[in-house]
């Protein structure tokens, strides 16, 4: 899903055949209504369009997993890429894209305070993805492995992960994320704090959610491959349904479905 702010962060779904886009249906109009998606058991390679039986990464063939630049391990470690060097892990050109460009590493709020790394184009984008209610630019840097280095020695004193379970019930640890930001710059060693952001611009971030589940349970379309239920939330990367179960789009990347919309 892609989600862009406003006063609720506005969600469009773009549905694609073997890569070729068709129409974008909007998430938010949904919200309140049956929905329904059904697994064709059927699935394509989100780089190639390729059919395969299994997905690996987020919608792609094994080849792809193990070769492509798009799941090199300087996706999840930042700190690992090299490509300002000179050396590119998989792909020189995509990395130069990709990881030789500005960075931002941020904190922000899931459910609990935690650290993260993007590009400055994925700004506000990944906070979106990660349901973030609240987020502050700790650092700028000009290349990726920086912005790595700075996580990585922030890491031993905040998370760096979300608890997605707490998030979609609607817990929240609030914190005052220009205060936990000045507290985490003094651990920076000298020669990463020239990179510090002087702005402590507070960006929040609402989402189109009627009410949050007491418990949550996962689907996964491999084992419920066809369901109707009412959608009463998005959140990150997520449907929210009425009985407490839960929709993780993105994990299903390269699924054919097709999907049903009984109240329209």
């Amino acid at each position: 899903m892609e989600g862009t702010m406003g006063d609720t962060v506005h969600y469009q779904l773009p549905l694609h055949d073997v890569l070729d886009p068709m129409d974008n249906i909007d998430m938010n109009e949904l919200v309140g209504k049956r929905v329904g998606i059904e697994f064709m058991h059927y699935l394509n390679s989100v780089l190639s369009g390729r059919r395969m039986k299994k997905a690996y990464g987020e919608g792609m063939t094994y080849d792809e997993f193990a070769n492509a630049p798009e799941a090199s391990p300087s996706i999840i470690r930042p700190e690992l890429s090299r490509i300002h060097e000179g050396i590119a892990l998989r792909d020189y050109v995509w990395e130069m894209e990709h990881h030789m460009k500005p960075h931002t590493v941020y904190l922000s709020i899931t459910n609990n305070k935690k650290v993260g790394v993007t590009r400055d184009t994925q700004v506000p984008s990944r906070w979106i993805d990660q349901g973030a209610v609240k987020a502050v630019v700790l650092a700028n840097t000009p290349y990726r492995q920086l912005a790595g280095l700075i996580e990585v020695a922030l890491k031993q004193h905040i998370s760096d992960k979300t608890n997605w379970q707490r998030m979609l019930k609607g817990e929240i640890e609030d914190s005052d994320l220009a205060e936990e930001k000045s507290n985490l710059i003094t651990f920076l060693p000298d020669n990463l704090k020239e990179y510090v952001a002087k702005d402590d611009l507070i960006t929040e971030l609402k989402y189109p959610v009627l009410s949050y589940p007491e418990k949550v349970t996962s689907i996964k379309l491999d084992k419920i491959p066809e369901f109707t239920k009412t959608l009463t939330g998005i959140r990150g990367q997520y449907l929210m349904f009425d009985d407490g179960h839960v929709f993780n789009v993105r994990s299903h990347a390269g699924c054919r479905v097709r999907i049903h919309l009984p109240d329209m």
